[in-house]
Order: structure tokens, then sequence, then C-alpha cells
């Protein structure tokens, strides 16, 4: 019988199914990090259980470290007291820490996949909804609970029911200053923030195989904006060249079967989804959102719809305008913007600050914006330096920061102010989600580059 990707995945780490009830599902590669653990770790204190396979959990430090000065010591006594935690957990159960300071530090999403940690064919989980973002490897990878977190700790199983399964077909390629972010931000718009509710995504087509695979990363990273479970990528020789030398990769003979097997997950010819859409590459353009929410997104080119095009209440569309001060029928481009957020575990690769760099290079940072530019990890901070990209940024009024989730959701410092506007490349743009009272427009590094040069919404395609 043909089958899916994500069906030879799942049902080869089926430990149990409970009749009428949720799969009993291994786990390869559990991370962790400071704000879902320490709970989790207590509970498993409470019950007296131990950690079962402290070798396949990883731990960093990353939603509460700040973006400057991580030399010194955290002032804000929450993110101290969870830094802390992460740091005593991890030593007690003999758990890989990477913690703040430490040369492999970073967010969680993009250190996996830099160390290898992120394996085709693997089942990871995090206590973090953007977990998703290693399904680019081929691997069924997605959020989880602090319950479940424990569960995890203590078994290296997870119970959940199997869920439907979606292909998203993008046909053709993309037209100029389109992005991957700029890909993931339509789907979204088409399909609403829970068109893919109990469906596992396949991303598939002329497009997602084009991409890199930082930009598969983005992809699959934004999965969960739409309701997904998570999404999914086959891997190919972009993959296997990607994963093959990191650190945790298999090495040597353990290399050859790994690939023996890796080569075999592909969606079978005939296999059949619950869903099945396509779209055509040549129909996106930059997009940007508009709303309070990662659906309410359009072209750049294009202005805010009115309510009566759009799917949902009427009232509560006209209440995400009024906190963001739209208006229906309002162009985007040359909207007023205070900050611009580079980074995240959506926009914080290294390729995503060459797209930065390709825009900012020979001009200089608009006076009415302030800048964030973050970097995944600390190897995107070094290749930033190596490859010159750095000087582009100082020499057009910019400043690089530490490796850090920061203005993302602003769990540190790094918090728009009540009432000001950022064109953001993370992943949310809840009311004050980048801090209280702020208004968040989802865009590409692309996007974000073009504003914070001009200090309005800019379409890229007029600058590159």
């Amino acid at each position: 019988m043909s089958t899916t990707l994500f069906d030879k995945v799942w049902d080869s780490h089926v430990v149990r199914k409970i009749k009428d009830g949720p799969d009993v599902f291994f786990i390869d590669r559990h991370l962790i990090h400071e704000v879902t653990s320490p709970v989790a770790f207590l509970g498993l204190k409470s019950r007296n259980n131990t950690v079962i396979y402290p070798e396949r959990t990883f731990a960093t430090a990353d939603h509460n470290t700040p973006t400057i000065n991580q030399h010194l010591p955290v002032e804000d006594p929450l993110s101290a007291n969870q830094l802390k935690a992460l740091e005593e957990n991890s030593a007690e159960w003999g758990i890989s820490h990477w913690g703040l300071g430490h040369e492999k530090n970073g967010i969680v999403h993009v250190v996996g996949p830099e160390y290898g940690i992120t394996l085709p064919g693997a089942t990871i989980v995090c206590g973090d909804s953007h977990t998703s973002t290693h399904g680019a490897f081929g691997a069924i990878a997605f959020g989880i609970g602090t319950s479940e977190v424990e569960m995890v700790l203590t078994s290296q199983c997870i119970m959940q029911p199997k869920p439907k399964k979606m292909r998203i077909n993008i046909t053709g390629g993309l037209g100029k200053g389109v992005t991957p972010k700029d890909v993931a931000l339509f789907i979204i718009s088409k399909l609403t923030t829970s068109g893919a509710t109990g469906y596992f995504v396949e991303y598939s087509g002329d497009v997602f195989k084009q991409m890199s695979m930082e930009g598969r990363m983005t992809v699959c990273n934004l999965s969960i904006e739409m309701g997904a479970r998570g999404g999914i990528i086959a891997p190919d020789e972009k993959t296997f060249e990607y994963v093959k030398g990191r650190l945790f990769a298999p090495k040597g003979e353990a290399w050859d079967t790994a690939m023996t097997y890796w080569k075999t997950l592909s969606t079978d010819e005939d296999a059949v989804f619950d869903k099945e859409l396509t779209f055509d590459g040549s129909e996106i353009e930059p997009m940007i959102t508009y709303g309070t929410n990662p659906g309410m997104g359009t072209g750049i080119s294009q202005n805010i719809p009115n309510a009566e095009d759009v799917e949902g209440g009427v009232a509560t569309y006209k209440k995400s305008l009024g906190y963001m001060g739209f208006a229906e029928g309002e162009a985007m481009i040359g909207k007023h913007v205070d900050y611009v957020f580079i980074g995240s575990c959506t926009n914080g690769r290294i390729e995503d600050f060459r797209a930065f760099a390709s825009i900012v290079k020979g001009r200089k940072k608009a006076e009415n914006i302030t800048a964030w530019l973050v970097p995944g990890s600390h190897i995107v901070e070094a290749a930033i330096k190596e490859e010159g990209l750095l000087d582009i940024f100082h020499e057009a009024g910019f400043v690089l920061r530490e490796p850090g989730c920061s203005a993302c959701l602003a769990m540190n410092d790094d918090k728009v102010p009540a009432g000001k506007v950022a064109v953001s490349t993370s992943n949310r743009n809840f009311e004050g989600r980048q801090g209280p009272g702020s208004k968040t427009l989802l865009a590409s590094p692309l996007v974000a580059a073009a504003t914070a040069v001009t200090g309005v919404v800019t379409d890229p395609r007029t600058l590159l």
C-alpha cells in the first residue's frame, strides 16, 4: 500500500496503539529550554521518577536571555531563576546544557539543526510551539506542554492521537524579492490561522525543492500558525549535505546505514492525503501582516481588505484593525514604523542576515527606526562577522546584538514600547506579543531591511 512520508515516520515510532485512544509514541530527540522545563522537573522529582535517556535530551537557554552584555548577571529575577533552574536540573540529571555564555548556546530551533541533533526520520519534541521547524529535515517535530515534557523526560514516550494528513503543493517559481517567509505568510493568509487544525502538513512542489534548508525551516516553523500540528518536507541531497559532518550526526558506517534509510523517506506516488491544496508560486509577492494574527496578511502592494471580504466576524476584524490603528482599504506601503526586528527561530539564520545586508548595503538606517539585529546562535553570529556582513551593518548604522529569542515574545528586556509599531521577522503578531501595547507587522528580512532604511513600510523590490 502506498504511504505518505508522515505515515512512514509516525508508524515506525508507535510503541503501542490504544484502542479508540492515542498512540504511545517514541521520541528520538527532546529539546528543552528554561521556560517550560522547571515545572516538569519538579513533577519528575515529586513522583520520584528519573530521566530515562538523558543522552536524548538537549538543553539550551534562549527565551529569557538578554541580547546585550550576556557576560553580566541577568538582572530580571524571574529570568535569572529560570536560567538557574535549567542549569541545575541539567546537571542533576546528566543532560547536555548549553546555557548563557556557552559557545553552543542559541535559540533551541536554530542550534538543534546546527549541531546535527535534528535528523531525517526522527521524532522531535520541545515545550515550544515552533518545534515544527525541524520538520524541514523530514522529521516529525511538534511542540508539547509542560506535563508532556515531564512524560518524555521519564519515559521517552508521549501519548498522541495521530493527526490527519494535508499536502500543500506550490508549483513554478518565486518572483523577485519573494522569500520563504513570504511563502509561509501567503499560505497562512489563504488558510487562516485555523485552516490546518488537526492536520500534519507536507510541503511539496518546485518552490520547496528549490528552497535552501534555512528557507524550509522558516516554512515549517510557521506551520503552527495555521493551526497545523506540524509541517514536514521530504529530505533530499540538500538535506543530507546540510546534516553531514555535524556534531551529533552519524559518522562512518553509521552514516551509510542512516543514508540507506533516509533515502526511503518520501511520499509514495499514489499515497492519499486527507486534504490537498495547490498554489502557483507566481501568485506570491512580498507579504506583510496588518492585523493581530498571522493570517491577517496581504501582498505588500495591496490594500487592507474590507471586513466583508474576509472570513470571521466583522466586529472582531474591526477590533483588530482598531488595535493596530489601521482602517479598511488603506495601503500598507508608506505606513510609519518605529522598530525593526530581525531574528527569532523563524528568521535568525545566516541566510536571513545575508538578505538583510543585500538591502542595507550602501544605505543608512532611517533616523526614526530602532533596529534589533539578533542572530539565532553563536554560529550565525560568527558567520555574520566572517562574511563581512557586520561591516555592512555598521556602515549603515546598525548594531548586532547577541544570540537569543529577543523581541519575538519579549520575555527579556527587548520589548517594543506600547503604541509603537514594529516590522518583525518573527512568527506572531498577537496583541502585546512583542511588549504590552506593542503593534507588530510580520514580514520577511527583505521587507524588514527596506523598512529599516526608509522608516516606513516599503516594498523591497523597489530597492533590489
